[in-house]
């Protein structure tokens, strides 16, 4: 199996930290808690790895088995099985500052599936052909 650090290979990068903690329920608040996982999106890709969001992928799954509003008994059906499925394709997760129950599954998850858990994007290894892209 190669190796998933190697300088030469992208990571598949989990950024997990707070999405509905703390927001009551409120559309806003969600939103920018989504906009603030989002923009550590950019700064992934840029070391030359692949960033993603587990409600990227959870989100059409939820609308499509009927889910309506964040938080309902659809979105926790599928929510947190498909960020767990995510992880047992992902290379690392960056686990964002704030508290989540659900981003605390993950670098859970993360741990015992042994991948590496950064805390801060200057963490991440920068890929060779990122640094020369950006040259």
């Amino acid at each position: 199996m190669p190796d998933p650090t190697a300088a030469d290979r992208p990571l598949l990068v989990l950024i997990a930290g707070p999405y509905l903690s703390g927001t009551d329920g409120d559309p806003a608040r969600i939103a920018a808690n989504r906009e603030r996982l989002e923009a550590a999106a950019l700064p992934i890709y840029q070391r030359g790895h692949l960033p993603m969001l587990g409600e990227w992928l959870a989100l059409p799954i939820i609308h499509a088995a009927g889910g309506r509003e964040h938080g309902d008994a659809v979105f926790h059906a599928y929510q947190y099985p498909v960020a767990e499925r995510l992880l047992t394709r992902c290379d690392a997760v960056l686990r964002l500052p704030g508290a989540s129950r659900g981003a605390d599954r993950d670098v859970a998850r993360a741990q015992a599936l042994g991948l590496p858990v950064y805390h801060h994007i200057d963490e991440l290894p920068v890929r060779e052909a990122a640094e020369e892209a950006a040259g």
